[in-house]
C-alpha cells in the first residue's frame, strides 16, 4: 500500500521524529544483501534513497523499518522517485522551501522531462541518474506497469495546471492521481497482484490524501491551492478565494470534518487488504493507517482551530500505533474479508 500522499504527505509527509533507515536495514545479518535479485541496484543508488527518505519523511522512514529487507529496499527507491518529482515540480529540497503561488515556471516543460525520464526508467537503457536508476530497478523487479508511474505526474500536472475542482467526484480523481497509484504501486512492492488486493490498497491511498487536504488546507490555499470540492465550499458560504481567511474557520471545520468522515469508509476498506500481505508488510501498513486515521479525527475535533498549530502525531503515540498495527496486522490475516462496498470511488481499470 502506500507512504501518504500529496500535499504535505506520503512522500510529503509531516516531519515527525522517527528513526532513520540505515545502510544496514537493507542488509542480512551477516552484512550480506538481502535481495534475491540479480539485477541488483547499486549502492550508491540505494544511499541516496535511504538519505532522501530519512530527511524528506522521518515518518515514512519509521514505517519502512518495520518491513523486510527486500521490501524497504524498494519501497525506499520507489519513495526517492516520488519524492524527486514532487520537489522538482513544487521547487523544494526534500519537501522544503516551497514557494508562496501554485504557479511552477516552466511547469509544463519540467513535467515533460520527468516524464520522459520516467519512460526510460521503464526501459533497459542505461541510466546515470541515481533516482531514475533506482526506479527503473523497482520497474523490473516487481513489473510496476507505467500507467501508475505516469498518472502520477498527471496528478502534479493538475497542480501545475491550477485545476479546480468542482465536485468531489473530482477532489476523489485528483487523490487517485497522487496517492491512490502510489499505493497500489507499493502494493505490486509488497507482492500484491490481486485486482481486488490493489483495490484496497488504492482506498487507502485515497484516504491518506484526503487526511492531507483536510489538515493541510488553509496552508495550501494559501499558495493557491484548492482541494475541497467548490460545490462544498458554496454550501459552507466560503468563497475559493477566501478559504484561508480566519473568519471562515468556523465553517471551515465543518466542511474538514465532511471530508475526514468521507475518508473513513476508505480507510474500513483498506483493513481488508492486510490478511493478502506478507505479515511485515501488513504491520507496516496497518501502522501507517492508525497514524493518518488519527491525524483525521484530530482534525474533525479540533474544528475551527484545526490550524491553529500543524496536527501531528507525537512519538508516543507512533510507538502506540506500531503496537497497534501489529495486532490489526494479525487478526486481518485470520479473517475473511467483506466484499468492498458499493458506494466507494473506484478507480479506472
Amino acid at each position: 500500500m502506500n507512504p501518504p500522499g500529496r500535499p504535505k504527505g506520503e512522500y510529503r509527509s509531516a516531519q515527525h521524529e522517527g528513526t532513520p533507515v540505515s545502510a544496514a536495514d537493507r542488509s542480512g545479518s551477516d552484512g550480506r544483501s538481502a535481495r534475491h535479485d540479480p539485477a541488483a541496484v547499486s549502492g550508491p543508488v540505494v544511499d541516496q534513497a535511504i538519505r532522501t527518505i530519512n530527511v524528506g519523511s522521518k515518518s515514512f522512514a519509521a514505517a519502512a523499518r518495520l518491513f523486510d529487507a527486500d521490501t524497504r529496499e524498494s519501497a525506499v527507491l520507489l519513495y526517492a522517485w516520488c519524492r524527486h518529482c514532487d520537489d522538482v515540480i513544487d521547487g523544494q529540497a526534500l519537501g522544503h522551501g516551497q514557494g508562496t503561488t501554485h504557479a511552477v515556471p516552466g511547469g509544463a516543460e519540467v513535467l515533460d522531462e520527468l516524464e520522459r525520464a520516467t519512460l526510460q526508467a521503464c526501459t533497459d537503457a542505461p541510466i546515470d541518474d541515481p533516482v531514475f536508476a533506482g526506479l527503473q530497478q523497482v520497474v523490473r523487479r516487481h513489473r510496476i506497469p507505467q500507467r501508475y508511474l505516469l498518472e502520477l505526474l498527471a496528478g502534479f500536472r493538475m497542480d501545475v495546471e491550477g485545476a479546480r475542482y468542482e465536485s468531489i467526484d473530482d477532489t476523489l480523481r485528483y487523490c487517485y492521481r497522487v496517492a491512490g497509484v502510489v499505493g497500489i504501486m507499493m502494493a505490486l512492492v509488497m507482492g500484491a497482484r490481486d485486482p481486488a488486493m490493489l483495490d484496497r490498497a488504492c482506498d487507502l491511498g485515497l484516504a491518506f490524501q484526503l487526511t492531507n487536504i483536510s489538515r493541510d488546507v488553509v496552508e495550501d490555499a494559501r499558495i493557491g491551492r484548492v482541494y475541497l470540492p467548490a460545490d462544498w465550499l458554496r454550501e459552507a458560504g466560503i468563497a475559493r478565494e477566501d478559504v484561508a481567511e480566519p473568519r471562515h474557520r468556523l465553517a471551515l471545520g465543518a466542511v474538514a470534518a465532511r471530508l475526514v468522515d468521507l475518508a473513513d469508509p476508505y480507510y474500513a476498506s483498506a483493513v481488508a487488504g492486510l490478511g493478502g500481505l506478507p505479515l511485515r508488510s501488513a504491520w507496516s501498513v496497518a501502522t501507517a493507517r492508525g497514524v493518518y486515521r488519527d491525524i483525521g479525527r484530530k482534525v474533525k475535533a479540533h474544528g475551527a482551530h484545526a490550524w491553529d498549530t500543524r496536527v501531528s502525531t507525537s512519538r508516543m503515540n507512533k510507538l502506540w500505533f506500531i503496537a497497534r498495527g501489529a495486532a490489526v496486522a494479525i487478526a486481518a490475516h485470520g479473517i475473511t474479508p467483506q466484499a468492498r462496498p458499493d458506494g466507494l470511488w473506484r478507480r479506472p481499470q
